[in-house]
């Protein structure tokens, strides 16, 4: 009579080394994070920051999305566009409030916005 019961649910010597090596292989991923400002080449007084968050694994590879937001100039909040940063306050003269407008019209236009928040600490536009 043969022992069925010792075959069941075995697996292959060779199935069972590629699971234990996969298993080995679980990658680390190290939470990164970069605050950095922009501020206004004519007048650096006016500033706005920006912070971006990501993940990377062991090679320096970005893993998933980079998640990047201004900052409040008043409350410090979350903003999704640095024109979200003057929602809510306004300054006393028209002068300053169109430095503010320029400020957020430059860092609009600049190419790779992702890439600057999370790579650079200072950008004057």
């Amino acid at each position: 009579m043969k022992n069925i019961e010792a075959s069941v649910g075995a697996i292959p010597t060779q199935e069972k080394k590629q699971v234990k090596e996969e298993e080995e292989v679980e990658e680390e991923y190290h939470q990164m994070e970069n605050e950095m400002i922009f501020f206004l080449r004519e007048a650096p007084e006016y500033q706005i920051s920006a912070v971006g968050k990501w993940c990377e694994n062991t090679a320096g590879e970005v893993i998933g999305d980079v998640d990047t937001y201004f900052r409040h100039i008043m409350t410090g909040q979350r903003c999704e566009s640095a024109w979200g940063c003057l929602i809510g306050w306004s300054e006393s003269d028209e002068h300053s409030a169109a430095k503010w407008e320029t400020l957020c019209m430059r860092i609009e236009k600049l190419e790779s916005l992702e890439q600057i928040i999370c790579d650079e600490k200072r950008v004057e536009v």
